[in-house]
């Protein structure tokens, strides 16, 4: 069994730092989806610390969320109105909600942090069973540039002080689309290592799992303000219709 199949992994190692510098502004993310939600209610998968949801349900909105990792929700609760928000700690892969949701959303390339078609598969289909029809299902990710992984394994400096010394390595599994990357620092405390998988697929792909799971495709762009997606663009975001 593989540390990657513990949804929790990546809260565990990154919430404390979740919130810092170098992550996106979720604003585009937050006006995009207001305008979708449709008066809510909403759901976010692996919600985090709340960086979207919080400003969601400042207007008004009525919001849910699942996240699999303790620590992350712990971030979320210290923040003003982070404990008015209902949050069932899980496998975002489940779904384990119930309800009619007028809008679902996984964002910052988050679906690919399952790394079993399977699960990626099982997600979209949970997903459906609880959208009210004509709900939107939001995804943002990454488009895979093969030039990015031209070699099986990379490695990368991200950090030189006097005290420590940061490094990331990547080894590619192209055929299982996955890539395991492991970041390593070393300080005076020791050896500190922080795993971290993603399986990436193509639009194509990720369309296909909709399919089967009764979404159709309504809309894509290549960023949150809505600017023409086109076949050089890094990054999608789609949107998903219950029929």
């Amino acid at each position: 069994m593989s540390v990657f199949d513990d949804p929790g992994l990546f809260g565990r190692l990154w919430a404390a730092d979740y919130d810092g510098p170098g992550n996106p502004d979720p604003a585009p993310a937050v006006d995009f989806l207001a305008e979708l939600a449709d008066g809510g209610p909403v759901l976010e998968l692996a919600i985090g610390t709340g960086r979207v949801a919080l400003p969601l349900a400042e207007r008004g909105l009525a919001v849910q969320g699942v996240e699999a990792s303790e620590e992350m929700l712990a971030q979320l609760r210290a923040k003003p109105g982070g404990d008015r928000i209902p949050v069932v700690v899980a496998d975002m892969a489940d779904v384990p909600v119930a309800g009619e949701f007028r809008l679902a959303y996984l964002v910052f390339n988050t679906l690919f942090n399952l790394v079993d078609a399977e699960r990626q598969a099982d997600c979209f289909r949970n997903v459906a069973r609880v959208l009210s029809p004509g709900g939107a299902f939001v995804i943002e990710t990454f488009v895979p540039d093969p030039r990015s992984f031209d070699s099986d394994e990379q490695v990368q400096v991200r950090a030189v002080t006097e005290d420590s010394a940061t490094i990331r390595l990547h080894r590619y599994d192209r055929p299982a689309q996955r890539f395991i990357r492991q970041t390593i620092t070393f300080d005076a405390d020791g050896v500190h290592l922080k795993p971290f998988a993603m399986r990436y697929a193509w639009p194509h792909q990720i369309d296909e799992m909709a399919q089967q799971a009764g979404l159709r495709l309504t809309e894509r762009y290549a960023d949150w303000h809505r600017r023409p997606f086109q076949a050089d663009s890094p990054s999608h975001i789609s949107v998903y219709r219950a029929e």
